[in-house]
């Protein structure tokens, strides 16, 4: 028999913690369960075990399957009408709100009761859903997973690692933290994206107006004066007006399936291979998609083994969460190799994926033992330059983007004024034709 320190809740959702007399740690386990005891942690010494015994946890969840049964209801979710989720924005005001209600003591049921009654629509059924979960006897981290479509691999993966750590506060804490960060990257891409997405929904807009309402137009006086040979640009501007205007459902349909083309070969691991490929060479946006992801890389891989997620893990969930194949495939490669016992920052330099600098700074963390504090230096280092790479993208759009409508409008200009001026020479070279007849 050995001493076990244990924490947990109880029946009312209490914090409870203690010394329990136990052959082993699932002995421990079974006997706070049978207490009415919903046990966070048990611990002997200073070595830490799972909280959750399988046996322990399938007969906990058989009688809520019967009760979600008796209830006859049917819980239909539709992702194009937003169905019961949290959205990510709404996702990270409830951990920070999380973070502080538990750090306040309050109990981890009483808090997500607490944010329930804050909330309306699929926000407060999912919190709701979460509670209910864990009211049966699953551990917080089991109850998340349950809602992929609000709580990504990352959330769970901290959660969980924050339950065996008991330190689910600071982790609640880093995550929101994490995706403050996250959201603040996005909207400094969006907000410098903006201007040129108007610029181009303003270009479009004009150039549609002119070749529906102003070619035709020339159209009709080009055949009232029976002008002969018009030329080939003339000619081919007509045709483009006229299928704009007699057959834009062909165009419409057109952008439709390109649109349909490319999720589909999003979907296709080659092909989504070869489209993130490219996306990193693109001109203008290469350097601010690939400074993105490098950024996303840091800040995750930093966030995860600071919250005591396992190296491996880590490296499978930043792989899943870093929205490129080129760099996911290196960080698979990484990872398999890691897993025979190689070091993180050789490989990633082999790769050929990363700069030298994260690589660097890498082996550097490896060497002193400070990886996620290294981490976090190359994810605020990559976030700067994200900045200034946005603000030199945003810089050189603009210019190309007037060239652009400028190359196009005087085309059309140069279009439809050339058999203009082809009349205008003919009928002065008539006119006085007929005046030295005159004479």
């Amino acid at each position: 028999m050995a001493n076990f320190q244990y924490s947990g809740l109880d029946a009312s959702g209490k914090v409870v913690s203690g010394t329990i007399e136990a052959a082993s740690s699932q002995d421990a386990i079974s006997k706070l369960k049978s207490m009415g005891y919903y046990v966070t942690s048990v611990s002997a010494g200073r070595s830490t075990t799972s909280t959750k015994p399988p046996q322990a946890t399938k007969q906990t969840q058989k009688v809520p399957a019967k009760k979600k049964a008796a209830g006859g209801g049917i819980n239909i979710s539709l992702p194009f009408l937003g169905g019961n989720k949290i959205k990510p924005k709404e996702l990270m005001i409830i951990t920070r709100q999380l973070a502080t209600l538990i750090g306040s003591g309050l109990p981890l049921l009483r808090a997500l009761k607490v944010l329930e009654q804050q909330r309306k629509g699929g926000a407060a059924k999912v919190l709701n859903r979460v509670a209910s979960e864990i009211e049966q006897g699953a551990l917080f981290s089991e109850a998340l997973a349950k809602f992929p479509s609000s709580f990504p691999r990352i959330y769970v993966a901290m959660v969980k690692a924050g339950e065996a750590g008991g330190a689910l506060e600071s982790v609640l804490s880093r995550l929101a933290e994490f995706m403050e960060k996250e959201a603040k990257l996005r909207g400094k891409i969006k907000s410098a994206m903006a201007y040129p997405a108007v610029v181009v929904v303003v270009m479009i807009g004009i150039l549609t107006f002119i070749m529906v309402k102003i070619v035709p137009t020339f159209t009709k006086i080009f055949e009232d004066m029976e002008v002969g040979d018009l030329p080939a640009t003339t000619v081919l501007l007509i045709k483009m007006s006229k299928l704009m205007a007699e057959r834009s459902y062909l165009i419409i349909a057109f952008i439709f399936a390109l649109v349909i083309l490319y999720k589909v070969a999003n979907k296709i691991k080659f092909t989504k291979y070869l489209i993130d490929k490219v996306k990193l060479r693109l001109f203008i946006f290469g350097p601010v998609i690939s400074k993105t992801i490098i950024a996303r890389f840091a800040r995750t891989f930093a966030t995860l083994i600071t919250s005591g997620v396992p190296i491996l893990q880590s490296l499978q969930i930043v792989r899943d969460t870093v929205g490129n194949e080129v760099i996911a495939n290196a960080i698979n490669e990484i990872r398999n190799r890691v897993r025979e016992g190689e070091g993180i920052s050789g490989i990633m330099l082999r790769t050929g994926a990363f700069p030298p600098m994260v690589t660097n700074m890498i082996a550097v963390g490896e060497e002193t033992g400070a990886m996620d504090a290294m981490l976090e230096k190359v994810a605020d280092a990559y976030e700067a330059e994200v900045d200034a790479a946005v603000a030199a993208m945003t810089s050189m759009l603009e210019p190309i983007l007037i060239v652009c409508l400028g190359v196009v409008v005087g085309f059309i200009v140069i279009s439809l004024f050339m058999p203009l001026i082809k009349i205008a020479l003919s009928l002065s070279g008539g006119g006085g034709g007929g005046g030295g007849g005159g004479d």
